[in-house]
């Protein structure tokens, strides 16, 4: 693991992962600090790429994308692309912001965000970015609840954790509990 932690394009203390059982395209992969990456994690951006935040813990057996295969052009079989086919539409960046908990078996597909806050149920796909301080899951992954029972809940949580440059703005919390709370 120390070993490997050079190869990253940026990398925070405290960083756990297992690179024995794992596979990383670690040039194009940034992380930040007090991350956990748990064993057999697929995270591949070969031609984009994938932003972690701080204080995020990833369970066994999750996958990154960043890029996706050309799968129309007319006339050519599946098996024929190359790089040279793909638009910038097929590689995009995924970003998985601070405060975040990944459960087991999720995939996370290009050009998603997982918000600041959020928790991914085991064994959901995500392939739209997923709102701050929300827990989701599922095939295809969809919000099913807020973390906390307030909008005063996560302010006094960024109260406690962000400092005020970082901090989300109270009009915006508020926005996310009058679409998803119930």
């Amino acid at each position: 693991m120390y070993i490997c932690k050079s190869s990253f394009h940026v990398i925070g203390s405290n960083v756990i992962f297992h690179p024995l059982n794992s596979k990383f395209t670690y040039r194009t992969i940034s992380i930040g600090s007090n991350v956990s990456i748990g064993e057999r994690a697929f995270f591949n951006a070969t031609n984009s790429h994938i932003y972690i935040g701080s204080n995020i813990a990833f369970a066994p057996n999750v996958t990154i994308r960043g890029g996706n295969h050309r799968y129309d052009i007319v006339g050519k079989w599946i098996t024929d692309y190359s790089l040279g086919d793909k638009r910038p539409e097929d590689d995009q960046p995924v970003y998985v912001e601070d405060d975040c908990w990944i459960g087991t078996n999720v995939t996370i597909l290009r050009g998603v965000t997982i918000g600041r806050g959020s928790i991914i149920a085991a064994g959901s796909v995500v392939s739209r970015s997923t709102p701050p301080y929300t827990i989701c899951g599922g095939i295809p992954a969809r919000v099913l609840k807020l973390r906390w029972k307030t909008a005063q809940d996560i302010l006094d949580h960024e109260r406690q954790l962000y400092t005020p440059e970082f901090r989300m703005v109270e009009y915006d919390i508020q926005k996310i509990f009058d679409q998803y709370g119930k």
